[in-house]
């Protein structure tokens, strides 16, 4: 049990540290101002889990990396096309409005694939991967995904209290611009690895 508390938390330091100010949390504070603050946390608890889980796999069993630049690419370029979107805004009718507040599947599908994407070749998940060649996978799992979704959930509360306060135009200004800016960010590093 020792090892499996080391690997939890030197993990979970490791990784929350990492996630602060990293694209992830703008992703999340993004997410938040337009989506419930649960729907969100629990998409991306998922999508953390799943590639964490993928880290340490890797970095425990096969101690490599997966070819993640094209990922990246491809990932940014989305991001871009969020931006877009979400800068052109989109209405809803009142019956749209209700089943939406209604039903949180929609958005736990979005945040979880956005932010899937997102952590494919990301720091944290080279950070897992690194972590779960020194400790045992299950703490270096547990430990990095909790450092993450807390890291990210810092992030939410952020967004959904500016949410109340700031005008809905404001929001979704902002927000294409924190699309873009993890967009961009995606492709400047897929770029750079790729030259």
């Amino acid at each position: 049990m020792d090892g499996f508390l080391v690997a939890l938390v030197i993990s979970f330091g490791v990784i929350f540290v990492a996630e602060l100010g990293d694209k992830s949390q703008l992703m999340a504070l993004t997410f938040a101002t337009r989506f419930k603050t649960v729907p969100v946390l629990i998409g991306i608890t998922v999508a953390t889990a799943i590639v964490h889980l993928a880290s340490v796999a890797i970095g425990y069993g096969l101690h490599a990396a997966l070819p993640t630049t094209w990922i990246s690419l491809i990932a940014g370029l989305a991001f871009l096309g969020f931006g877009a979107w979400t800068l052109r805004g989109d209405k809803l009718t009142e019956e749209e409005k209700r089943k939406a507040e209604k039903s949180s599947r929609n958005a736990i599908i979005t945040v979880g694939v956005a932010f899937f994407l997102a952590e494919l070749g990301d720091k944290t998940m080279l950070a897992t991967i690194t972590l779960a060649t020194k400790y045992g996978w299950f703490g270096t799992w547990l430990g990095s995904t909790l450092g993450m979704v807390a890291a990210d959930a810092l992030a939410i509360l952020v967004g959904r209290l500016l949410g109340r306060h700031l005008p809905e135009k404001t929001i979704r200004y902002g927000a294409a611009v924190l699309f873009a800016i993890s967009g961009l960010w995606l492709i400047f590093e897929a770029v750079t690895q790729l030259t």
